[in-house]
């Protein structure tokens, strides 16, 4: 297996028959290294089994990794509803206050959220929090500097509370 600079995965034949073997018959997003055996498989499968994906060539991109991850963030796979378009991170952050203090802290990060423009990203924390909530999946109570966010905590990322803790924000987002 090789991640190419955009962190793509291609696999070698090999690997490609290892995923079927164990009952992988939803190739998509594969991406096999040599096309001769992406044809011959491509071919065999129209033959043999329509259910296997076709297997696809990992198209030449022609940008800069800059561009690719700005496509990335720009094409976030999150219900419509958590979408900055559609939600007010930054007005919900804010309601989830009940003091000064806390309200100061959330502006004070949502400024350098905006700088590093990093508010998609809250957005998407928002959704993945509540989907984790919804199927009972449990995840850790924090770790390394992300527990220096307020927002990261109101957003229930964590559970360490930053200001209680005097914890500064610049150390998660250096």
């Amino acid at each position: 297996m090789k991640i190419d600079e955009y962190g793509r995965v291609e696999i070698t034949q090999e690997e490609a028959f290892a995923l079927l073997y164990n009952s992988e018959s939803n190739l998509d997003g594969v991406f096999l290294e040599d096309n001769t055996a992406i044809d011959q498989f491509n071919n065999a499968r129209k033959v043999n089994a329509d259910t296997i994906t076709n297997l696809k060539k990992l198209p030449n991109l022609n940008i800069t990794l800059d561009q690719f991850d700005t496509n990335l963030q720009d094409n976030w796979f999150m219900p419509e509803g958590y979408k900055p378009t559609s939600f007010d991170i930054a007005t919900w952050l804010l309601e989830q206050c009940s003091t000064e203090i806390e309200k100061n802290r959330v502006i004070e990060e949502l400024e350098l959220f905006v700088k590093h423009d990093m508010i998609d990203l809250l957005c998407y924390l928002r959704y993945l929090v509540d989907v984790m909530k919804e199927h009972n999946i449990v995840w850790g109570v924090g770790r390394g500097s992300s527990v220096s966010s307020y927002c990261l905590y109101l957003l229930g990322v964590h559970r360490i509370n930053s200001i209680k803790y005097n914890l500064d924000i610049n150390e998660f987002l250096k």
